[in-house]
């Protein structure tokens, strides 16, 4: 399957063809919500699976919880210093556009990798998300008082987005009217228009200009705050521009950092709230649950986040010939980790293909990677997904899902454009 489909008609069944025609790269698998047979056959046959020829190159596909753990850790033999993605800049056809480079640190090895990671970690730490987690109250009470009832509305925008975008514009000391454009830059800079996958009519020119102009609009912030002693209100903008390891940063390695934290602080928190009112929908005996025992709100976010996966795979290259299982990897031969499958994985999750609100340990997923690269925002994540259901519960009675939801073109973001619901508020 080296051409983009379009049409899930033209899907062959993932169970009635050969092994070594398995292309699981295919966006439309993401979007129609129809990956889920062709990773169940990956994991039981051939967990480590090679592709010889896809849309974006060979690949690797690991698709079992402890393969993936294992890849994770080994950071000798699986390096980062590359693409965070299946897609390879330098990949292209013969004439065409090469997609820019925009270093970032979660595609760095150590010790450049930690050094630069090291900068930002101050904004996580747990006296700053103290410090935060009265503001995130503010902004998602704010949001869901001014929610209508009884009407249709798209959940994404009225809340995912808007919640997202706000906790965003507070962590790099944004300017509040311009927030949506940090939305909007974070879906650009996932989007492949050579593919028309991501922002409906983006070109590659439109791509490029709008990374031209978050740079120069986050230049414009790095300059102000660099003329300024650090304060105790910190932000990430300030903690690049004073951080030793980061204060000379090349233009390209600052905008490959911001999108990197526009990017990890905007999908897996904003598709996750809307992924969990789709599941809670789809599990209504697990909505009842919940209605009936607000403390299951923690584990509930942890099945959310796992059950949702919303970056679906991360990818390493192999620096040497090394044994994965059973399969012998070459030097240089891309690593993809899909995360979406090793969460699914009932070797390892009992009941994975199950939404259970209180599952036992349900923060044992793999949607936050691990080792080194585990996802420096996972807690405040958490956090406001935690706020956001706490609030919902005191006052709604159901938030109904009455449309079918809208995902995504991608095969890296697994996420929502439209989620239409309306909502019922508690009885008095």
């Amino acid at each position: 399957m080296t051409e983009l489909i379009l049409d899930p008609g033209q899907l062959p069944d993932p169970y009635k063809i050969p092994l070594d025609q398995i292309d699981v790269s295919q966006p439309i698998l993401l979007q129609q919500d129809l990956w889920q047979p062709w990773f169940t056959r990956l994991r039981a046959e051939e967990p480590i699976h090679y592709c010889a020829e896809s849309l974006f190159g060979p690949y690797w596909s690991v698709t079992r919880f402890n393969d993936i753990m294992a890849v994770e850790k080994d950071t000798i033999n699986f390096s980062s210093d590359k693409e965070i993605s299946i897609f390879d800049g330098d990949q292209v056809p013969e004439g065409e556009r090469v997609r820019r480079e925009t270093p970032m640190f979660i595609a760095m090895d150590p010790p450049k990798h930690d050094a630069q990671r090291k900068v930002v970690q101050p904004v996580v730490a747990p006296r700053n998300l103290s410090k935060l987690e009265s503001i995130i109250r503010h902004r998602v009470t704010t949001i869901l008082d001014s929610l209508p009832m009884g009407e249709t509305f798209n959940w994404v925008d009225r809340v995912s987005i808007e919640l997202t975008t706000q906790m965003l514009a507070i962590l790099f000391d944004f300017p509040f009217e311009d927030r949506r454009l940090l939305t909007y830059w974070s879906d650009v800079a996932t989007s492949d228009p050579r593919l028309g996958v991501g922002v409906p009519g983006l070109t590659e020119e439109s791509q490029d200009q709008a990374l031209d102009d978050c740079l120069a609009y986050f230049k414009r912030l790095w300059k102000e705050r660099q003329s300024k002693p650090m304060s105790d209100d910190i932000d990430l903008v300030s903690m690049l521009a004073h951080g030793e390891s980061t204060k000379n940063m090349p233009d390209d390695e600052y905008l490959g950092n911001l999108i990197l934290l526009i990017v990890g602080g905007n999908d897996t928190t904003r598709n996750s709230i809307s992924g969990g009112v789709l599941a809670l929908n789809e599990n209504p005996a697990e909505y009842d649950k919940l209605r009936k025992n607000p403390a299951l709100i923690p584990s509930l976010v942890s099945e959310i986040i796992r059950w949702q996966t919303p970056l679906a795979h991360m990818r390493r290259t192999a620096t040497r010939d090394v044994e994965l299982g059973d399969k012998l990897i070459k030097q240089g031969d891309k690593v993809i980790m899909w995360y979406v499958s090793g969460n699914r994985d009932s070797g390892v999750i009992d009941q994975a293909d199950s939404f259970i609100i209180d599952r036992p340990n349900a923060r044992h997923h793999l949607s936050f990677g691990f080792g080194i690269h585990r996802c420096m925002g996972n807690r405040l994540a958490e956090m406001q997904l935690r706020i956001v259901w706490e609030e919902i519960l005191k006052r709604f009675e159901k938030v109904e899902v009455v449309g079918e939801p809208v995902r995504v073109m991608s095969n890296f973001v697994k996420g929502f454009s439209e989620l239409p619901v309306k909502l019922t508020p508690l009885a008095q």
